[in-house]
């Protein structure tokens, strides 16, 4: 919490909880070597704010700088272990692609994998994701934000740490070009009917898809996670919406 008789020039934290909790796991030794040896060629070097994944307001990139030709770019938001989006990645060398996690085993694993690959279209940011799209990513950049089953928390009292949120849509509309698409999936229901709420009402978008739910992405590889999901009889939930123009 900030403290009440700090200065006004002490590094301020987040104003506004975050959707996960860092914890500092161990890195494997090919993990420890992947960070080492490939950090220099997938990770994009930020500048922070107070926090180890916050992003400085006006440190914003260039994509066509960082990945070396103009394409259309994908973000993935809360990648894991990557295994969504070095799929993707290499089906479509046309494309480039932007990783966004917190955590660091998980990036180190989605750079060893995309080097076995021999995915080159795919760039890194340790960063947390509400501050990459308003701070770290040019308005109207993107073509496409995914967001693959994030962080339920199912506890009531957690519900506020949710990343789908009244606040939320402004965000991705932002770094969205006209026409751009946003694509979300989970296993939860609740969050689930959440999100289409939060989309439903987000003026800078429109639904791209007919009835309750979109249908499955079939963009997206079918991962542990999701197959751990319906093993436990839970229903997997796509929402698909379009970002409307923006005004002449």
């Amino acid at each position: 919490m900030p403290d009440p008789d700090a200065p006004e020039s002490a590094p301020r934290f987040r104003e506004k909880p975050v959707s996960f909790v860092r914890r500092s796991g161990r890195m494997s030794d090919a993990q420890e070597r992947a960070w080492d040896d490939l950090s220099s060629t997938y990770l994009l070097e930020v500048e922070r704010d107070a926090a180890a994944t916050s992003i400085r307001p006006g440190s914003m990139i260039d994509p066509v700088a960082e990945f070396g030709r103009e394409a259309p770019l994908t973000v993935e938001i809360g990648s894991g272990q990557g295994h969504a989006i070095v799929h993707a990645a290499g089906r479509a060398p046309e494309r480039d692609f932007l990783a966004v996690e917190v955590f660091r085993a998980g990036l180190a694993r989605t750079m060893l994998d995309a080097d076995r690959e021999g995915v080159r279209n795919l760039r890194l940011v340790e960063a947390n994701a509400p501050e990459v799209l308003e701070h770290l990513l040019p308005e109207a950049s993107v073509d496409e934000v995914w967001i693959f089953f994030p962080d339920p928390w199912h506890k009531t009292k957690h519900n506020k740490r949710r990343l789908i949120a009244d606040g939320f849509p402004a965000l991705a509309a932002r770094a969205l070009r006209d026409g751009g698409t946003l694509r979300l999936a989970t296993d939860w229901e609740d969050y689930a009917l959440q999100m289409r709420d939060v989309l439903a009402g987000a003026a800078d978008f429109e639904s791209a898809f007919e009835g309750e739910w979109a249908d499955r992405f079939d963009g997206r590889i079918m991962t542990a996670f999701e197959r751990k999901g319906i093993a436990k009889g839970r229903e997997i939930r796509d929402l698909t919406y379009r970002r409307r123009s923006r005004p002449a």
